[in-house]
């Protein structure tokens, strides 16, 4: 008791204006009070970095869906004009463009990035670069950027992620250097995505049955998302082009649905499919998460800046981490990161309202799931990836788009949500971000049900 006193002690004497002040305005600091059940922010309320849009194209099945004739550059130039012309911001005040990408070749996804900031009204002063960490390069983007405006780099910038599946497909360019066999862990960065996800169902325990169960699920919910119009909110739609196959006309379209949902999956149909990776598997193409082309974009900024421009706060970038795991097991990654991620934050998994984490295989999103013991009703409530859909280097920042609208959507019933993936060669990254409208500038981090500042009162 008397440790819960002297802590709301001193958070008084942070409200009280200093005697010997002549101003009666009241300022900000950091809370000395050591209260655990806040999480810490050791910056200041302005200094906070925060997103004020946040949108991304639909996604769409490579060689087969809406953007199989579309370029890479053509995906990422709508997203990001949309996120100047919707928040009528200058985009010459934009400081950096950062597009996370995994496939594209490097020189030349980098030149397509900044051909589609032209094409999208940025001037040639603002810079454009490209980052690649494998599945969670768009998230990865999305921190750059946070810790670029933290740093004093800029005040604004942009964080996307883009892919063409279609495009680009996975495989490897040239030979392997035979230092490789010498390396166990090393040898393990070349499994395929499918051999790691049966290693996880392997050792595990994590059965057939469960992940078609999980795969049903996801088509489900994202099927009720598209059909109540939930994802209008995020999607930005993108007029483009569909080639003929076999007479080549071309037909003009515009594409603002996912297409890859299929709302009527069931349990019978996914168990009818066969393992793809190993001929006793449990790893099907109805259990995995689907091939995709597509494109999101993130603009970023400190709070002052936002403030000051009058633009509505659609979240604030809380903590971020990427770790190492086994390559053997890669799809472990979300497990190992995310706790790490909302200790950062000066949180607990329980205070988490929402979790936004990549199905790239059922095997590993239902470990993940269980081993975090986490609320089956808060993860991908509007569906995953095996759903949706993975464009791999855009992944990240089109669950930024769908993570932040569905917290607005919940309002004061949602304070934080977490963003995970797992990510090839063994890692995994997470990301906390808090609701928009959620904090005030005093910075108490919840409402409580009794007069103690801290559960260790209790």
């Amino acid at each position: 008791m008397d440790k819960a006193i002297n802590r709301q002690k001193v958070l008084l004497q942070h409200l009280n204006p200093s005697q010997s002040s002549s101003s009666t305005s009241l300022s900000a600091s950091a809370c000395l009070a050591g209260d655990s059940a806040a999480y810490h922010r050791t910056a200041s309320f302005g200094d906070d970095v925060v997103i004020v849009a946040a949108y991304r194209t639909a996604l769409c099945k490579a060689k087969r869906g809406g953007f199989k004739d579309t370029h890479a550059d053509d995906l990422l130039a709508p997203v990001l004009k949309a996120v100047i012309e919707k928040t009528n911001l200058n985009p010459s005040e934009v400081g950096d463009i950062v597009v996370g990408s995994v496939l594209g070749g490097g020189s030349q996804r980098a030149s397509e990035c900044r051909m589609a900031a032209f094409y999208a009204g940025f001037p040639e002063t603002v810079p454009v670069r490209t980052v690649n960490r494998q599945c969670s390069s768009g998230l990865q983007a999305v921190a750059d950027v946070a810790a670029a405006i933290r740093a004093g780099f800029y005040d604004i910038g942009i964080g996307a992620g883009l892919e063409s599946m279609t495009t680009n497909p996975m495989a490897w360019e040239g030979s392997v250097n035979p230092k490789v066999q010498m390396f166990e862990q090393a040898q393990n960065c070349l499994l395929p995505m499918g051999i790691t996800s049966e290693n996880v169902s392997n050792r595990f325990g994590v059965s057939r049955k469960e992940q078609d169960e999980a795969a049903v699920e996801s088509h489900r919910r994202a099927a009720a998302a598209t059909a109540s119009g939930k994802f209008k909110d995020e999607i930005i739609p993108v007029l483009t082009k569909i080639v003929d196959p076999k007479t080549g006309e071309e037909k003009s379209v515009t594409i603002s649905v996912d297409d890859g949902i299929r709302p009527n999956a069931t349990l019978s149909d996914l168990a009818k499919l066969k393992p793809v990776f190993k001929k006793d598997g449990t790893t099907t193409a109805g259990n995995s998460s689907q091939v995709s082309d597509g494109a999101g974009a993130v603009l970023l900024m400190k709070r002052s800046i936002a403030i000051q421009k009058g633009l509505p706060i659609l979240g604030v970038f809380r903590s971020f981490v990427a770790v190492g795991v086994d390559p053997a097991i890669m799809g472990v990654g979300p497990a190992a990161a995310i706790p790490v991620a909302v200790k950062a934050a000066g949180l607990e998994l329980d205070d988490i309202d929402l979790f936004e984490i990549n199905e790239a295989f059922a095997s590993q999103f239902v470990y993940c799931r269980n081993k975090l013991g986490l609320d089956s009703q808060k993860i991908n409530v509007n569906g995953g990836a095996m759903a949706i859909g993975h464009p791999l280097g855009a992944t990240g920042a089109r669950c930024v788009a769908t993570l932040l609208h569905e917290m607005k959507r919940r309002g004061k019933d949602c304070r934080f949500g977490v963003i995970s993936m797992c990510i090839g060669t063994g890692m995994g990254a997470a990301a906390v971000f808090e609701r928009g409208d959620s904090v005030d500038e005093l910075r108490n981090a919840r409402k409580v049900d009794d007069l103690y500042l801290s559960k260790d009162a209790r």
